[in-house]
């Protein structure tokens, strides 16, 4: 069978913590179960969060004694990758029945990344992918991935691969997803713009594939008790926009904007042939004898040890 239900989950960090946040994941068990959902995306950075305005206490060339604590708060708030929260998920998979794809802050060593999990349900956490480049200030805070984790995996709805935020704005990252084969472009974010919504559907059309982008929400410019300069008092600090689009570019459901919810669409991959008749952008439409990609995906850690054994 090639038709299935996917959904995108919009809710945020609790300001309570990551057992709080575990906790409203888990209360939408039974939305999933009667979805009937295959697949369900979740925000970028939603175990762990996304600390929108806060700044570390990091000037250009000095950091102060502040902005250490409050990153010592941050790296108790991130996740073990396996851990008690991915068991739960796992748990979360199994009962569903659906494949599980979101974004959590992974504590590894003393270094944080911005790392995307995927569960199956019948054997729980199967992959994780590490955001490549972390944007803008997110660099104080994150480490980068590497090209070892960059999975496209045979999901419950078709293959699915994963791109955080502004990594879709990547487009040699968004060609070597491509190669794989993805057919369910999955993409955790907190960007709330409208231009996001232009980029999801620009993805959409340019992959031939379907995407579902799930973003956070959080209400008020203080949702995270952060102090938040120079941010209008009456706007949501992320107004969601949660969005499913299909192969050729058409929305199928939402944006969803300013409320929590369980964001569904009934998709068909059988489409996929159809719409990549006439663009197929790493096959019929690509120039190999004029452009080619190299992706290095070995593991890149900082220290190897060699043995003579």
């Amino acid at each position: 069978m090639t038709t299935s239900v996917v959904a995108a989950l919009q809710i945020g960090s609790s300001p309570e913590g990551k057992a709080h946040t575990l906790e409203q994941i888990l209360a939408y068990e039974q939305a999933i179960s009667e979805a009937g959902a295959s697949l369900v995306v979740m925000p970028e950075a939603l175990l762990g969060g996304y600390p929108k305005g806060e700044i570390f206490g990091t000037r250009l060339g000095y950091r102060l004694p502040e902005g250490r604590e409050a990153f010592a708060r941050y790296f108790a708030n991130a996740i073990e990758v396996p851990g008690s929260e991915t068991d739960a998920l796992a748990g979360l998979s199994a009962r569903t029945g659906a494949s599980l794809v979101l974004g959590v802050i992974e504590r590894s060593g003393h270094t944080l990344y911005c790392s995307v999990l995927f569960f199956e349900p019948e054997q729980g956490l199967v992959a994780v992918h590490r955001k490549l480049m972390p944007t803008g200030t997110e660099r104080l805070i994150w480490g980068r991935g590497d090209g070892s984790t960059l999975p496209v995996i045979e999901g419950r709805a078709g293959r699915i691969g994963a791109a955080v935020c502004w990594e879709n704005y990547m487009p040699l990252l968004r060609t070597a997803m491509y190669a794989k084969g993805v057919e369910l472009w999955c993409a955790p974010t907190v960007d709330e713009r409208e231009l996001w919504q232009m980029s999801m559907r620009h993805i959409a059309a340019e992959g031939r594939c379907f995407v579902i982008s799930a973003c956070q929400v959080q209400d008020s410019p203080n949702a995270l008790g952060i102090e938040v300069a120079d941010w209008p008092g009456e706007r949501q600090l992320i107004a969601g926009g949660s969005v499913i689009v299909g192969p050729l570019g058409e929305v199928l459901a939402g944006p969803l904007v300013g409320e929590r919810g369980l964001l569904c669409a009934q998709i068909d991959t059988a489409e996929l042939v159809r719409a990549r008749y006439d663009f197929d952008v790493v096959g019929h439409y690509a120039r190999p004898d004029i452009f080619e990609l190299s992706v290095d995906e070995r593991s890149k850690p900082g220290v190897r040890f060699i043995n003579q054994d």
